[in-house]
């Protein structure tokens, strides 16, 4: 028999960051923009100009709070950096 998986809320939130992050470094990159800078001025600035309103993109990222997209970069960095050692 199969046990029932308990997801919590902070699982779906930190999944659609993620992936609203991957879509947004898509758009950005299709539209030859490097992504990491993008990002980056966008977070350390609150400016959403750096962010491209091509395919909606500045509007995926601003619906989100900058504090919540740097929790998940930082909590995917540390988890990538733990399996790796």
């Amino acid at each position: 028999m199969e046990e029932t998986k308990v997801y919590e809320k902070k699982d779906f939130e930190e999944a659609y960051i993620a992936d609203t992050i991957k879509d947004v470094v898509n758009i950005l990159e299709e539209r030859g923009y490097n992504p990491i800078n993008q990002i980056v001025g966008y977070l350390m600035s609150g400016d959403p100009g750096y962010i491209s309103s091509h395919k909606e993109a500045r509007n995926k990222m601003t619906r989100i709070d900058r504090t919540k997209i740097l929790e998940v970069l930082i909590e995917s960095y540390i988890n990538n950096a733990h399996t790796r050692s």
